[in-house]
């Protein structure tokens, strides 16, 4: 049984925790940051969970993935070789990508997947971020294992503005299938239906007690802790489909960042956190003796009316240790209670939660939110329906099937990669760039849906000028439900100005636009039957894709792209692609 042992145990702050995994990474120094070198070879590998074993597939046969660990300013090289039957290519979910859209990763956007035998190498700078993010595979729904945390330091001579953690340690929640995944996508697709739910949510990898685990005491996460010391959460959601909730007994969180971007710190005892987010939190260790422990728990929040979802609880163990204890993954936790969380549909919960959020904004690291906009879009974005074939019977609503859209274009994925196809002048045939402003056909979003539930298909795009401001409002729609959408979009962070309830009114609410410090994020949740609206600049020229982090919503086709334009000077243009880019 492959256990997670690099996520296990915490590691040492700054200098030490780079020497950490020679075998996966080696560094060679440059003038601002060093070039650090990383192998990925991706194979199948049997995993014992739920008293069953599979094979997935995997990095370095780890699951979840080893860690990427580099300062800001470093130079990432990390080649990617594919050993396994499925076509393969990896985001690396939150990093700006600055002239280097070719290692951005998602299939047929930026590049077209590795196929079995082939490698590609991924060649991209960290500039001016500095946190949590990770990694993931962006095709399909292989991402549901193939999956693992980037931790990006502070730059050389540069500290952290919040106390010196005594340790830093990952927490990446995701979901666990039984079955194959790829199995249970092409049946939705194929039914119309929702797909079939996950058998258990893990952290690190593994699902805990509360589970037919075989009383496996290796399965259940444990954080072992000092007494009074301050330990650095790195928080990551890399569950497929659903968005939770996260809270340790009798302790309390200090949040100091969100999406590798410093945030005014502030106190909350449960975290809440959708796919694709990550956020760094402080936790201060009691003053107990050893042996305390206290359970961790996390379980989903949903208001999907459209379809069931996985409806269970992960836990997993905070355990007081003293410099003598041995580290033994046995010691009891049966009549540990398990700290209460929200309810599963707490809307008002999440809505104060994300309204808490706003950047540092001191002199090291302003705020640049875009004063003025230059171009406005409207974006209404939910779910939808598809006719059902002939001769086949559909299990979508009303004998449809499920589909997803924005601005009811649902996005179809070309085969060839959107970049490729506009950096050499091909796009005829592969993409338009009339991707609607704003919805075709307005209606009530938040309220009545439409009779027309139909979506339309289409692979559109947005071209913006380099170097143009944005202001973006996405608008929750309530067709099939109303239902909390994380959106992400690559290449850029945006700041969130604004969010609300009900349909977004253009005359009234701008004027409660957060202009002064909005949290700088790369994924937001879109409120159920709500609205948020981010402004960013478009400063990063290629095509970046912009997506609901749920994936079956992603698979449905509530994505879309957007093409940024060169800028006149050299430094402002997209490179030419690197010679080993993957063919389709």
């Amino acid at each position: 049984m492959a256990l997670p042992s690099t996520f296990l145990p915490a590691f040492v702050f700054l200098t030490f925790c780079l020497c950490l995994y020679p075998h996966l990474a080696s560094a060679k120094h440059g003038s601002t940051g060093v070039t650090r070198h990383y192998k990925f070879n991706i194979r199948m590998h049997n995993v014992t969970r739920l008293c069953q074993s599979k094979s997935i597939i995997t990095v370095n046969d780890k699951f979840p993935g080893p860690r990427i660990i580099a300062r800001e300013g470093d130079r990432l090289v990390i080649k990617v070789i594919n050993h396994v039957s499925n076509n393969i290519t990896i985001h690396w979910h939150g990093i700006r990508q600055l002239r280097s859209g070719w290692a951005d990763g998602p299939s047929y956007i930026t590049q077209c997947p590795i196929q079995t035998g082939q490698s590609y190498v991924y060649n991209f700078t960290i500039i001016g971020q500095t946190g949590t993010l990770w990694y993931h595979a962006h095709v399909s729904w292989i991402r549901s294992t193939l999956y693992g945390p980037i931790v990006i330091l502070p730059g050389r001579n540069t500290s952290y503005p919040f106390v010196k953690p005594y340790k830093e340690v990952p927490i990446i929640f995701g979901e666990w299938w039984n079955n194959d995944t790829e199995a249970v996508i092409n049946q939705a697709l194929q039914t119309g239906a929702g797909p079939n739910n996950s058998d258990a949510y893990t952290i690190n990898g593994l699902p805990g007690p509360l589970y037919n685990n075989c009383s496996s005491p290796k399965e259940t996460f444990r954080l072992k802790v000092k007494p009074g010391k301050t330990y650095l959460l790195r928080i990551i959601n890399a569950a497929l489909n659903d968005e939770l909730f996260f809270k340790i007994a009798n302790h309390t969180f200090t949040v100091v960042d969100a999406d590798a971007s410093y945030v005014k710190p502030f106190e909350t005892d449960t975290i809440f956190i959708t796919p694709g987010q990550t956020s760094n939190v402080l936790i201060k260790t009691k003053n107990l003796t050893s042996n305390a422990k206290f359970m961790m728990a996390a379980r989903p929040y949903s208001t999907a009316a459209a379809g069931t979802f996985d409806n269970t609880t992960v836990a997993g163990v905070l355990e007081y240790m003293s410099d003598t204890m041995s580290s033994s993954s046995n010691t009891s936790i049966k009549g540990l209670p398990l700290p209460t969380l929200p309810a599963i549909n707490a809307t008002a919960y999440v809505a104060n939660w994300t309204n808490k959020f706003r950047s540092l904004g001191n002199s090291q690291f302003p705020v640049n939110v875009p004063q003025t906009v230059q171009n406005r879009y409207f974006f209404a974005v939910g779910l939808g329906s598809d006719p059902c074939p002939k001769n086949q019977t559909c299990q979508g609503p009303n004998g449809t099937k499920f589909a997803a859209s924005i601005n009811n274009i649902s996005f179809t994925s070309p085969t060839i990669a959107l970049l490729q196809a506009r950096y050499f002048g091909k796009s005829n045939g592969v993409f338009t760039t009339d991707f609607p402003s704003t919805p075709l056909s307005p209606f009530n979003y938040s309220g009545t849906p439409p009779n027309n539930t139909m979506v339309s298909h289409g692979t559109k795009v947005v071209v913006l000028p380099y170097n143009t401001t944005v202001e973006l409002v996405m608008q929750g729609t309530n067709i099939f439900g109303a239902e909390n959408h994380p959106l992400h979009l690559h290449g850029f962070n945006f700041y969130v100005v604004g969010q609300g309830t009900g349909n977004y009114n253009s005359t009234t609410d701008p004027a409660n636009f957060n202009l002064v410090d909005p949290v700088e994020r790369n994924t937001v949740g879109v409120p159920s039957a709500g609205w948020v609206a981010v402004r960013f600049r478009a400063d990063n020229p290629g095509v970046w894709f912009m997506h609901c982090h749920i994936e079956i919503h992603l698979s449905w086709g509530l994505r879309m792209a957007w093409a940024v334009m060169d800028g006149k000077l050299p430094n402002q243009k997209l490179p030419p692609p690197p010679s080993d880019l993957p063919k389709c």
